[in-house]
């Protein structure tokens, strides 16, 4: 008699096969800009050694890397992790129906990338998946350009922005801050904790 897989098994493959197709697709968008890995090292800032592994699906980038490897191939974010980015033409105005949008697996976070088919957006709309863990330290936390903000759709979240005390946000509370500002997010429950976090990436200058 077959088995049938849990939840957190089935995740986890579906998560290896996520990471693996943003892999493929990242080394797909650098050889079509004629860089080489060193080329692209060079450009992002991060370690040769980083991209290389990030392009054969064995780390998921964070989302500060995949911004700074979207300005060093001066594309905006969602060719690297939307598949059907390319296939539409490019419009200023989309909706994604709800579940429909392009998952991805993050360093820390499980991501929904939401109305993708829309170029070179300012302004990058997720829904994001939180897991619980333990209180964050320091190289847990990220920074990176831009402003965000945060919706808590279900669950409770711990809040942590350099500087400022931690902060528990309740499901229909909201948070603004500056992303430059080192900051992380975990659950606190072992419920579904989802997050609507909508970010800026694109300098404002550019």
């Amino acid at each position: 008699m077959e088995t049938e897989k849990s939840p957190d098994s089935a995740w986890d493959a579906e998560r290896q096969q996520l990471r693996a197709e943003l892999g493929a697709r990242m080394k797909a968008v650098r050889t079509s800009a004629g860089l080489t890995l060193e080329a692209a090292a060079q450009a992002s800032g991060l370690a040769l050694s980083t991209i290389h592994k990030i392009e054969n699906g064995r780390v998921s980038p964070s989302y500060e890397n995949l911004v700074r490897i979207a300005r060093a191939y001066d594309i905006g974010i969602e060719r690297l992790i939307a598949s059907d980015h390319e296939a539409g033409p490019t419009t200023r105005m989309t909706v994604t129906r709800a579940g429909q949008g392009r998952k991805v697996r993050g360093r820390s976070y499980d991501y929904e990338l939401l109305c993708n088919a829309l170029a070179e957006k300012k302004i990058l709309p997720l829904v994001t998946r939180v897991e619980q863990r333990a209180p964050l330290a320091p190289g847990d936390l990220d920074s990176h350009d831009g402003e965000e903000t945060l919706y808590v759709l279900s669950g409770r979240v711990e809040l942590v922005v350099e500087h400022y005390q931690p902060v528990v946000l309740e499901t229909g509370d909201c948070a603004y801050f500056d992303s430059t500002l080192k900051h992380g997010l975990r659950a606190l429950d072992e419920t579904e904790t989802r997050v609507f976090w909508a970010c800026t990436y694109i300098d404002v200058d550019k």
